[in-house]
């Protein structure tokens, strides 16, 4: 059975039910300490490329051509996809990320590229 993804801001305090928490930002998110962030797994590999994200600068007005860059950036990793999904095959994964914006950000992008190849994304809120 897979389990549900889900996505949060890792400047919110971890829940029980977040299951595997997982960074999907390439950079340490500031003023976050390892132990606040109660780590699984910093996936690094998984993030957007340093371009890429430099590029989009969280410029909403980019957000669609960012989402279609970064899926073609993640056809081009299936070994961190694969990472994310043997971790989800187990049970629960949460995604964090440190961006501002709760809707257009990397692992909204990530989480639904995941549901598209089966796995539930289950959306905060």
């Amino acid at each position: 059975m897979k389990g549900a993804l889900r996505i949060k801001r890792i400047y919110e305090p971890p829940a029980r039910n977040d299951g595997q928490r997982v960074l999907v930002d390439r950079i340490w998110p500031r003023g976050v300490t390892r132990e606040a962030a109660a780590l699984d797994l910093w996936l690094k590999e998984i993030a957007p490329s340093t371009e890429l994200r430099k590029w989009f600068g969280h410029d909403p007005s980019r957000y669609a051509e960012f989402r279609d860059r970064y899926r073609r950036e993640l056809e081009a990793q299936p070994d961190a996809v694969a990472e994310i999904c043997a971790l989800a095959g187990k049970g629960d994964v949460t995604l964090l990320y440190g961006a501002h914006d709760e809707h257009a950000n990397q692992a909204v992008v990530l989480a639904e590229y995941l549901a598209e190849r089966g796995y539930r994304f289950q959306r905060a809120g």
